[in-house]
């Protein structure tokens, strides 16, 4: 059993997703502090200098008394919130990343087209046109039916 998995784990398809998932942790971690330490903060100042992360609505109060300055204030003090700022910023990182992912596959598909376009090379061979057997392009005279080409 341990030779079969070890057969499985080794597989080139397997070792690849497993690199793919490592990278896209890692740029989902980059687009994140993207979103939160480069975007939001410019966003927030022109919009009166709010912090989304600390847009929530309180449901239910906690041990003490709101209104809670944070969002890490109302969690301390035990209030059920909805955090719709933490939410914005995990939706505008997910189109980061997914409009990141559309940029490579584009670039991948626009590469890929290129191989298939790339032109044939010129033709070594033509067709007699008295027996309409295959010759080659440099005859002058076909060599079965013997006549002479033009």
């Amino acid at each position: 059993m341990f030779k079969e998995f070890k057969e499985f784990a080794m597989r080139g398809n397997v070792v690849d997703m497993a690199v793919g998932i490592i990278i896209g942790a890692a740029f989902g971690t980059i687009v994140k502090s993207l979103v939160a330490d480069v975007i939001m903060p410019p966003v927030g100042l022109l919009l009166g200098g709010v912090d989304f992360v600390d847009l929530f609505v309180t449901l239910k109060e906690g041990a003490a008394a709101g209104p809670y300055a944070t969002l890490a204030a109302a969690q301390e003090a035990g209030a059920v919130v909805i955090s719709y700022g933490v939410f914005f910023n995990a939706v505008l990182s997910f189109i980061i990343v997914a409009f990141a992912v559309f940029l490579l596959i584009r670039s991948l598909n626009k590469m890929k087209r290129e191989e298939e376009a790339e032109p044939e090379a010129a033709p070594t061979t033509k067709e007699c046109g008295h027996c309409f057997s295959s010759i080659s392009i440099k005859a002058t005279r076909c060599p079965n039916c013997t006549s002479e080409l033009g």
